[in-house]
């Protein structure tokens, strides 16, 4: 069953906007839709004016006497209540000047952590790396102590069987080519 024009309801939103509109503080734009559908229905009229007369009538009721003491107590109140929220004020601006310097510490901290790192992993000298280039040394290093001295090998360069003739002469004179290495190059097995 439709409804006829002037019947219409007002929707919630306007209805909330009634006392606005009858108290004159509401926008031109607001009002004028609300002027146009009172202009038109008859039920929404009726509710304008069932709301002005409830107005009215809260006139006739006794007002409430206030006395001194409740004024006061509540502007006390309210002081109160701003110096409440100005107290935690100096006590957050203390601990974000203490969070403030604790992050700037571990900043310069964590910069020298990492200097101090930069210099010892790449300056300061790495004592491996002499152990592998000294690889085949230590490998053998019990055969040679077995040798005892030098005295010993260069009378075994002048020996017969070990003598220039020899595949082992050179080597143990110590005019044999050096050795070829293989490792730490660019690639590898690349010879260094």
């Amino acid at each position: 069953m439709a409804t006829r024009p002037d019947q219409l309801r007002l929707t919630p939103d306007e209805r909330a906007d009634l006392v606005a509109y009858i108290d004159g503080e509401l926008p031109d734009t607001h009002a004028r839709s609300i002027e146009t559908k009172l202009t038109q229905s008859a039920t929404a009229r009726r509710e304008v004016e069932m709301l002005e007369k409830t107005w009215e009538l809260l006139d006739y009721l006794p007002r409430p006497h206030v006395t001194e003491q409740f004024s006061e107590k509540t502007i006390s109140h309210i002081q109160r209540l701003e110096l409440k929220g100005r107290l935690w004020e100096p006590v957050v601006a203390a601990w974000s000047a203490v969070v403030g310097r604790a992050m700037v510490y571990l900043l310069i901290g964590g910069t020298f952590l990492g200097l101090g790192y930069a210099v010892t992993r790449w300056v300061w000298p790495d004592p491996t790396v002499r152990l592998v280039q000294d690889l085949t040394l230590a490998e053998h290093l019990d055969e040679y102590l077995e040798v005892g001295s030098f005295e010993f090998l260069s009378q075994l360069a002048d020996s017969r069987e070990f003598g220039a003739d020899a595949a082992w002469g050179p080597i143990l004179r110590g005019t044999a080519p050096a050795p070829v290495r293989f490792g730490h190059g660019t690639g590898a097995g690349s010879l260094m």
